[in-house]
């Protein structure tokens, strides 16, 4: 069932134009040929903010001009957010500015999985969010990967092919005092060449100090495949779980 941002947010929003239909492209991703940067901006919910129980996250995603291009809900029990935090299993919604499903990204529960050490070793260990657009096809993964150090990622077309690797800071915190961004740099196949980049960006002291809250950008190349955009908006929502969620709650207890 669809939910309507508007009935969410209860602000008045400024969508982007509905680009026309493109041969080969999956409907709904052609608002992504035109950009190369996505705005990702978590919603602020009152009721985790007063009270600490954790609700479904949501999602606006903008483009650079501030105007929205889809929003995304999350579909999880509530048995799961509270026993599980930000290593529930998972299931989002994107919608466009019809409030059709054009994406959805799934990551399921495993009980062994987020630690950086033994994510190399097999796939219990391994956190990844599957990419499907439309739903029901997959057209991309993105997977964690074993790193003795740094957070490390895979982002991977339909056939389970690296396209990028990408890397994250040796120290990926945040808080209301950490008023600088944090960089998970994808690289080209020759692991030297930056093609994009997910940036957890500073939201200001109140946002960072009272909700768990947070911001991001994605950008990409423009010509990039849309599909592999939409896979980076996907591997943007994984960091923020990994690495994020708890640690802003723990930050604003």
């Amino acid at each position: 069932m669809a939910v309507s941002p508007a009935a969410v947010t209860n602000q008045p929003m400024q969508w982007m134009a509905v680009p026309g239909a493109i041969p080969g492209c999956p409907p709904g991703l052609e608002y992504l040929t035109q950009l190369d940067q996505l705005l990702v901006q978590q919603q602020v919910e009152l009721l985790e903010a007063f009270t600490g129980i954790e609700t479904k996250n949501k999602y606006a995603v903008k483009n650079s001009m501030g105007q929205q291009v889809y929003f995304a809900y999350e579909e999880s029990d509530f048995c799961s957010r509270i026993c599980c935090g930000a290593h529930r299993g998972f299931q989002f919604h994107v919608t466009d500015n019809n409030g059709q499903e054009v994406i959805r990204l799934n990551r399921e529960f495993k009980c062994c999985a987020g630690g950086q050490w033994c994510a190399g070793c097999c796939d219990c260990c391994a956190y990844e969010i599957l990419v499907e657009a439309p739903v029901g096809q997959v057209v991309g993964v993105v997977r964690q990967m074993g790193s003795f150090w740094k957070p490390h990622y895979h982002i991977m077309n339909e056939r389970r092919e690296m396209v990028f690797d990408m890397w994250g800071p040796c120290c990926a915190w945040s808080g209301a005092c950490c008023t600088c961004d944090v960089d998970f740099t994808a690289y080209g196949s020759d692991g030297h060449t930056e093609v994009g980049k997910v940036t957890r960006q500073y939201a200001g002291f109140a946002k960072e100090m009272f909700t768990d809250a947070t911001n991001f950008s994605v950008t990409f190349p423009q010509d990039l495949d849309v599909k592999l955009k939409a896979t980076m908006l996907g591997a943007c929502l994984l960091v923020d779980f990994m690495y994020f969620e708890d640690q802003d709650k723990e930050n604003n207890q």
